[in-house]
């Protein structure tokens, strides 16, 4: 659905804007304005609500923008779904529910996604199924973390070809470091719960992150490969 470009007809139109700003459905508002605000809806965060919730919000939300994501869910909720939207996807790894009436608009810039370990690409696989989502050419490139160094360097080509790079670890989390000092490319840094005892389920690789003294590294949350693919679509943008 594209506003800026003029093609929505005036029913459409009507019927976008009719229940704006947002629909009250009792127990959730769906915030109608996000599209127009952000340039993609809102999006549901699958723990902690009950399938008929999810699946009202996701049916309004699919009315409204012909477009769903959801993160953090299970193959029970993808289930009901596809009884109602036989086109809707389950990435299981990542636990992210998709849906898309129309092919997004391709954006020009490589989002590149970089793990340290193997342990790193559940996070990853959210990012990755947000990126795509959204519009966004997508490479990845795994397990490439500082214990082999020689891993990382050897795909600098790679890393000069991306618009943005998204850099997930665990651990001590220093590969966002030694990335964002081999480019001149933002680098979105997610810390992830992966790692021994003293990593503090994240904590420490989070505290590394934010402590980078490479310029030009931002820090999401831990685990939240969805976040870092946002950030990354807006920039790309």
């Amino acid at each position: 659905m594209d506003f800026r470009a003029g093609r929505v007809s005036m029913d459409r139109a009507f019927h976008l804007l009719k229940d704006l700003p947002y629909k009250d459905l009792g127990f959730a508002k769906v915030d109608n304005h996000r599209s127009l605000r952000r340039g993609f809806p809102e999006v549901i965060f699958g723990e902690g609500k009950t399938p008929e919730q999810i699946l009202k919000i996701a049916k309004r939300i699919i009315d409204h923008d012909g477009l769903l994501l959801i993160t953090r869910t299970d193959e029970k909720i993808f289930r009901k779904l596809k009884k109602i939207y036989p086109e809707i996807k389950f990435e299981k790894h990542s636990g992210i529910i998709s849906y898309r009436k129309d092919a997004p608009a391709r954006k020009k810039g490589l989002v590149l996604v970089i793990t340290a370990g193997t342990a790193d690409m559940p996070v990853a696989e959210e990012a990755k199924a947000t990126l795509e989502l959204m519009g966004n050419r997508t490479e990845m490139l795994y397990d490439v973390g500082v214990a082999g160094l020689h891993r990382v360097l050897d795909k600098k080509a790679l890393l000069e070809k991306a618009a943005v790079i998204i850099v997930i670890a665990g651990m001590e989390g220093a590969l966002a470091s030694v990335v964002s000092g081999l480019v001149s490319k933002p680098v979105i840094a997610v810390p992830t719960s992966v790692g021994y005892g003293a990593s503090f389920k994240g904590i420490a690789p989070l505290l590394t992150m934010m402590n980078c003294c490479s310029p030009g590294v931002a820090v999401v949350n831990i685990d939240n490969g969805f976040g870092a693919a946002y950030f990354a679509s807006m920039i790309n943008s």
